[in-house]
């Protein structure tokens, strides 16, 4: 499970001092911890009155909810580096992008950018996409199939690429 791995090599960080990874590990933690407790709270208020035993353990979040806190934290600091190149700030720009390196070691293997079009060439036959209006319902296929193995926004473009073309093949 990744949340345990997380928490193995947060004290392995703490043992080593490596401070950055240390630190951008408990950042994760904290996230998944903070997501933790929304889903409590949601589930508390839908069954009040339940042992508290019950809402902790159902509150424990899945893998694949793990992978969308870590996702979020990987487009956080993605976001974070397009800004601060903006503003010039090369030395936040270096510290994101190793926050950035840390983190990547714990997402799923992604796919290539030739895997992703291949598949989305499929999904576009498959659900008789042909134009661009049409991007929606090809994501909306392709999606469940790689999540977690692409990035949303590269999936988007190739598709949207895929379709402003006069041959989709």
């Amino acid at each position: 499970m990744l949340k345990e791995q997380i928490q193995k090599d947060i004290n392995e960080a703490a043992k080593n001092k490596e401070e950055l990874r240390l630190q951008v590990l408990r950042m994760l933690s904290a996230a998944i911890l903070n997501r933790e407790k929304e889903k409590r709270y949601k589930i508390s208020k839908e069954k009040q009155g339940a042992p508290e035993e019950d809402l902790a353990r159902a509150s424990w979040l899945i893998e694949e909810e793990v992978l969308e806190t870590l996702f979020s934290e990987v487009k956080k600091r993605k976001e974070a580096i397009i800004e601060f190149k903006k503003g010039n700030r090369e030395d936040l720009v270096k510290k994101e992008e190793m926050e950035l390196e840390i983190l990547r070691k714990y997402l799923p293997e992604q796919l290539s950018e030739e895997e992703i079009k291949r598949l989305a060439k499929e999904a576009i036959a498959k659900v008789g996409a042909k134009e661009p209006k049409d991007i929606g319902r090809a994501i909306a296929e392709l999606m469940p199939r790689i999540k977690g193995k692409a990035e949303g926004g590269d999936v988007s473009r190739i598709i949207k690429e895929l379709l402003a073309s006069p041959h989709h093949d």
